[in-house]
């Protein structure tokens, strides 16, 4: 047979759902591609991950369709035996050799107005052991759990990762809210790929963020890097202070991101994008307060707040 593959949202992250699609269909001799308008498939794979994204516009010569991911049914999953498969990384090849993707818990028990996966995946359960994710000697590893700390399997197998010598991203953040003393000093000892990242998207997580900062550096030689996902949502006043707070900390750098309403789509205020788009910038959120900031002509941030 041959296999077509469509990431709908198009974009520079792998997807993981393709690859093990990709692995299943090849180990019992498919032919697996990315799709081409003028080729005929037997069977082409879609897979969407945000409900955002705009759907593929075109049409698809195929015999069977199928579609998949959150952005089509938050409902949606892989059948077990092709969930189970390890991911064909061939098909993007900008990922080294080295590198390897996956989860090793699914779920969270937070329910935060702006994140699907306790709707989608349930509270926090165990899934993969990270050593069937750092195969064929992919030691670098993006690991996209959305709550690992929340889950004593979780915080086992970052015992693992350190025992393994793994260098890892948590690229989906920590909750702050969770690092005692003994988290912390595991958290030092893991070789992190990047940054360690925290979310902040409440006033509270500030505190939070801070005082687990604080932990985690106090069990290293040096001061850690490392990167907060803040939401922009509801109060500007509150949303400047917090996205502000770490301005002169150079050890930190935001991630802004505009709540999106998956009910009530494009109605992102502008505040929102030029407060991310601020903060964003590197140059900009170091040399420049929001208030000063003139995303256009003949206007300034500081006419937000009158």
């Amino acid at each position: 047979m041959l296999i077509g593959l469509i990431d709908v949202d198009n974009n520079r992250f792998p997807n993981l759902a393709l690859m093990k699609i990709a692995s299943y269909h090849r180990k019992r001799g498919d032919v697996v591609e990315w799709y081409a308008t003028f080729s005929h498939y037997d069977i082409v794979y879609m897979s969407k991950v945000f409900n955002f994204t705009p759907d593929f516009p075109y049409h698809i010569n195929a015999d069977t369709i199928v579609k998949g991911g959150t952005g089509y049914d938050i409902h949606s999953q892989l059948p077990p035996d092709i969930d189970n498969e390890t991911p064909d990384y061939s098909i993007y090849p900008y990922i080294d050799k080295h590198t390897a993707y996956g989860f090793i818990t699914r779920g969270c028990h937070n329910k935060c107005k702006w994140c699907v996966v306790p709707a989608k995946e349930g509270s926090i359960k165990p899934y993969r052991d990270v050593d069937e994710i750092a195969t064929d000697g992919r030691k670098k590893l993006i690991l996209m759990d959305n709550n690992i700390l929340a889950s004593q399997y979780g915080i086992s197998q970052i015992e693992k990762i350190i025992a393994r010598g793994y260098r890892v991203d948590f690229n989906q953040a920590l909750d702050a809210r969770l690092v005692t003393p003994k988290v912390a000093l595991l958290l030092a000892h893991i070789r992190w790929l990047r940054f360690i990242r925290f979310g902040c998207d409440t006033p509270q997580q500030i505190h939070h963020c801070q005082e687990a900062m604080h932990m985690i550096d106090a069990c290293r030689d040096s001061p850690a890097r490392y990167l907060l996902y803040t939401i922009i949502d509801g109060d500007i006043e509150e949303c400047y202070h917090r996205l502000s707070y770490f301005r002169n900390n150079t050890h930190v750098r935001i991630v802004a991101q505009p709540f999106r309403d998956p009910n009530v789509p494009n109605t992102i205020p502008q505040w929102q994008n030029d407060m991310a788009r601020w903060a964003m910038r590197r140059e900009l959120y170091a040399s420049c307060d929001f208030k000063d900031f003139r995303p256009r002509k003949n206007f300034i941030c500081r006419q937000y707040f009158k």
